[in-house]
């Protein structure tokens, strides 16, 4: 092993280890981590801005910019007070039942979009919902980024990782649901199961806060009726956009910017309305920690993780779904799942080609592996960052350590109870 990879190995630890236990501003260390892999020639400028491989991810960075501008303007108009007072009025005022409501919703929605586009849509409405019950938001958002990282697991579009088994496999949109979905709808079950445990202190139930919510009128909430129209048209184009995007042939984020620029467009507010919900920092942790990865790609150690794998399994196809499923649980909650299914996915087509069909249910167990291990910490899923950089913006501090203990446990159910359906549906 040389020196570089060593070194770079070690930048990384030292970086995660910074962020888990938050000594330092989490966007710090990642820009720094990032900084250090450049000067220790692990990654150069060519690697971090242009190659799709090892390089900042552009399209997550920018549908994120995009729909962070379309929520923001979207914010403005009262829809999310409406939505919130609207939900707790259907759910009498009953905590537990709002969150069921917000964890199927979220779900589905994240099926269909991508699960960072869901939880930027989602999230507003819970801190709303939770306002109005005098309870903490924190258990809200934790129940949505889990579900939105289990409902995107369902389709082909519902989480970045997918789009690439997808195109590496040559699997379609109706695969994805006819083996997936199945699962997925079980595990979504099972989440309000856990919910209900996990968070049991936040679901006491206030019957003079009740009572309040359920005098209010959220038709008074809409503020702006004539830019709630504008925006809803827009928002609904960008949706059309994402689901015939495997069409068109446009990029969720050339969707996203395009809506973001017709609305700002049609919206004509001044540049502090429009660009005052971004969340800048989270960004730049985004571009931060796709380098230091990358790095780590770029220098082949995820890569020779992944061939001492494949030379362990050899024609055991079980053995390889089980090795696949439960290693890209683990190392999708300590890296990104994007970039490591980016590696891991040439490797398991080179399996699937020479092991035929009965080595197809590989693509499954990577598929379910990464994007249910994403739910592990708070830097597995792209939409972890982004729902606590939003709870954080709040006024809601989520740690490392606080995510982890709950993603620890739904991630350990979660894809437990997908090593018996692999097994069950394709080697019994």
């Amino acid at each position: 092993m040389s020196v570089q990879i060593v070194l770079a190995i070690a930048v990384f630890v030292a970086a995660y280890v910074f962020i888990a236990t938050e000594k330092l501003p989490r966007v710090l260390v990642a820009l720094g981590g990032a900084a250090l892999m450049v000067l220790i020639g692990a990654t150069d400028d060519a690697a971090v801005f242009f190659s799709e491989e090892t390089g900042i991810d552009w399209n997550v960075v920018f549908l994120l910019l995009g729909m962070m501008i379309i929520v923001g303007i979207l914010r403005q108009t009262g829809l999310f007070e409406y939505l919130a007072i609207g939900s707790a009025k259907l759910a009498k005022g009953r905590p537990f039942r709002i969150m069921v409501m917000l964890i199927v919703i979220t779900a589905v929605l994240s099926a269909f979009l991508d699960n960072v586009t869901t939880i930027l849509l989602v999230a507003p409405v819970s801190l709303l919902v939770a306002g109005r019950l005098g309870k903490s938001p924190v258990p809200f958002l934790l129940a949505e980024v889990f579900a939105s990282n289990i409902g995107g697991t369902a389709t082909l579009i519902g989480d970045p990782p997918n789009l690439i088994i997808g195109s590496r496999g040559d699997i379609g949109f109706n695969d994805f649901i006819t083996e997936l979905a199945p699962i997925i709808v079980v595990l979504i079950a099972v989440l309000i199961g856990l919910c209900r445990v996990l968070f049991r202190s936040t679901f006491a139930y206030d019957a003079a806060r009740a009572e309040r919510v359920m005098a209010l009128d959220e038709r008074e909430a809409i503020r702006d009726r004539g830019l709630l129209v504008k925006s809803l048209v827009v928002v609904g184009l960008v949706l059309v956009g994402f689901v015939t995007s495997t069409l068109t042939g446009l990029a969720p984020a050339i969707v996203a910017l395009l809506g973001a620029g017709l609305l700002v467009l049609l919206a004509r507010l001044e540049p502090k309305r429009v660009f005052g919900d971004v969340e800048w920092e989270t960004l730049l942790f985004f571009a931060g920690l796709f380098v230091m990865v990358g790095s780590l790609v770029n220098l082949g150690v995820i890569e020779t993780i992944g061939q001492a794998a494949k030379g362990t399994v050899g024609e055991n196809y079980f053995g390889a779904s089980a090795v696949l499923l439960f290693g890209s649980a683990l190392f999708s909650g300590i890296v990104d799942n994007i970039p490591f299914v980016a590696t891991l996915a040439p490797l398991t087509n080179d399996i699937v080609q020479s092991g035929g069909a009965d080595a197809r249910p590989l693509w499954w167990a990577l598929a379910l592996g990464a994007d249910l291990g994403g739910n592990l910490t708070a830097v597995g899923a792209s939409a972890n960052v982004v729902m606590i950089g939003i709870a954080k913006r709040n006024g809601h501090h989520i740690s490392f350590w606080e995510f982890t203990k709950y993603g620890i446990v739904v991630t350990a159910v979660t894809v437990g109870l997908c090593f018996p359906y692999i097994w069950l549906r394709y080697f019994l």
